[in-house]
């Protein structure tokens, strides 16, 4: 959809202070002469949201939002795909999936507030950002214009924002020569660009880690801790309750001091081509891994196998940007069924970058000592299993049969 410039008066620009949100307000006051308003969601960037306010304003936007959504990312997002184990190519935890849906419903709920004529993003026209943003914003407003500078403008490569950026004074948020293209939230953060374009070349640890320590440098003394689940939620650690943000930024930090939660990435993007990027996910790797322990306990298997599938289709939803979707809402319908038991208590080692199980327990526990156990057993004979073996293999055995008689 073509925008007519004449009657964009005011919008709402998608915020992050980064090089190309910090050269766009800019960009729209001289392509545009409307009015912007910056919008930027928190969603746990921490140090990032320093100094947002008055660089936003100092560039040129008549006001900026921002909006506290951590605990919603969390409770709302984060949490639902733990629940459903869902790995976007059985790696990544799609930190930066879950996050665009949401800040794309924030932009709606402002531009409408605002009057806004339009919603700006900075996203490119190779990535997947671009998709999630628009997506969310047209399930809230199938409308609204939607205006994505990459797509329209003149500059092709970072190297031409950061020119651009000069030439208006505009300050960089990082040294040009040393910056990777990063996106943080509480539940990751990304690493692309510079020597990690090159999958033949291992990655700086020392200068790309920042939640991290390299799993070499971690300490040489495992630290054990203990999290409990209720209906596959995360609700204490080492018996203490705690609100699902204060979960994540503990493990955040003890998984990050035990170099837990490093993944070195080659993905294959919405639209087709192969990116290679380093994630942070200290404390998401342990909830995962926590999770699928307790589960292991606690789904009979044809439920735990199914679940296995829709992960992997949970996945590829989410990453695609279809968050807000029936089949989404549908699927999530079914993982909150299968959790209704998946109550209990996880404890695990964390030992230079492993997480090693040291115990589980739960009141539905499925598994019984009894019919497990190696030593003699009052409850299971033996005997019977030899009518099960028998019509198991009976398709087999008709095929060997039928191979025997063409010789």
């Amino acid at each position: 959809m073509k925008n007519d410039k004449n009657n964009i008066k005011k919008v709402v620009l998608a915020y992050s202070g980064g090089l190309d949100t910090s050269i766009i307000i800019s960009w729209l006051l001289e392509n545009y002469g409307c009015e912007v308003v910056a919008v930027v969601g928190n969603v746990g960037q921490e140090e990032e949201l320093v100094g947002l306010e008055k660089k936003a304003l100092e560039s040129g936007a008549s006001k900026i939002y921002i909006e506290n959504l951590v605990e919603e990312f969390i409770d709302d997002y984060a949490f639902e795909i733990l629940k459903a184990g869902a790995k976007y190519e059985n790696n990544y935890l799609l930190g930066t999936s879950i996050a665009r849906p949401l800040i794309g419903k924030k932009l709606v709920e402002i531009a409408h507030k605002e009057n806004a004529d339009a919603i700006v993003h900075g996203c490119t026209g190779k990535g997947n950002d671009q998709v999630r943003f628009e997506l969310a914003i047209r399930a809230f407003d199938p409308d609204i214009k939607i205006i994505a500078p990459w797509r329209t403008w003149d500059i092709k490569s970072r190297e031409e924002e950061i020119e651009y950026a000069k030439e208006r004074n505009i300050p960089l948020p990082t040294k040009d020569d040393e910056s990777y293209s990063m996106d943080r939230n509480l539940w990751h953060l990304s690493h692309e660009g510079l020597e990690l374009e090159y999958p033949d070349t291992e990655p700086n640890y020392d200068k790309v880690l920042d939640l991290t320590v390299d799993p070499t440098k971690a300490p040489d003394k495992p630290t054990y801790i203990k999290i409990s689940f209720e209906k596959g939620i995360p609700v204490a650690i080492d018996d203490e309750k705690l609100s699902g943000v204060e979960i994540v930024k503990f493990l955040n930090k003890i998984g990050g001091e035990n170099g837990i939660g490093i993944d070195d990435i080659v993905e294959n993007r919405l639209i087709g081509m192969k990116v290679r990027g380093v994630y942070e996910n200290p404390g998401g790797k342990i909830l995962y891994k926590a999770h699928e322990i307790l589960e292991s306990i606690t789904l009979d298997k044809e439920t735990q196998h199914y679940k296995e599938k829709v992960a992997c289709d949970f996945a590829n939803i989410v990453y695609n940007g279809l968050w807000f979707s029936p089949l989404r809402e549908s699927l999530s319908a079914f993982i909150n069924k299968t959790q209704e038991n998946v109550t209990g208590e996880v404890k695990l080692k964390l030992y230079k970058g492993n997480i090693i199980n040291a115990g589980v327990v739960s009141p539905y526990s499925l598994y019984n000592e009894e019919f497990a156990t190696f030593g003699e057993d009052g409850v299971y004979d033996q005997y019977d299993s030899q009518g099960f073996v028998n019509l198991y293999s009976l398709s087999t055995k008709v095929q060997s049969i039928m191979k025997k008689n063409l010789k």
